[in-house]
């Protein structure tokens, strides 16, 4: 799951909107449509990289049934996960790797970080 929009609901209340992703059962709230949908996109991923980094399932967009509200909006917030595991994922995993004793050897000479290195090449594969 790298990009996705899932179905959200917008109620109008006093002091701004509430909102609902049904297919993750989760709320928020903005003082605004902007601010709601900003609050949205951030809550939605957070939630998939919390329970990603659990190892946790997460539902599809569009997996739940639901029964829009009177007079609430409905829209499609998207979420680059890719994005958001680059600025917000923090878990971090052992990996272990074989590598020639020469390049072993003279990397530590030069006192490379491995991890730091591994890191920056996967990041640059990925990209």
């Amino acid at each position: 799951m790298e990009k996705m929009a899932y179905p959200v609901i917008f109620e109008k209340e006093n002091d701004g909107y509430f909102v609902t992703v049904p297919d993750l059962n989760i709320n928020t709230q903005g003082e605004n449509l902007p601010e709601a949908i900003m609050m949205a996109r951030d809550l939605i991923s957070l939630y998939i990289l919390d329970n990603e980094e659990e190892g946790k399932k997460i539902a599809l967009p569009n997996t739940v049934k639901f029964e829009l509200p009177k007079d609430a909006i409905l829209s499609y917030v998207d979420i680059d996960m890719v994005s958001y595991r680059k600025k917000y994922g923090s878990k971090t995993v052992k990996k272990n790797c074989t590598i020639p004793a020469w390049l072993n050897n003279k990397a530590e000479e030069l006192n490379i970080n491995f991890s730091k290195t591994l890191q920056e090449a996967l990041m640059k594969k990925i990209s």
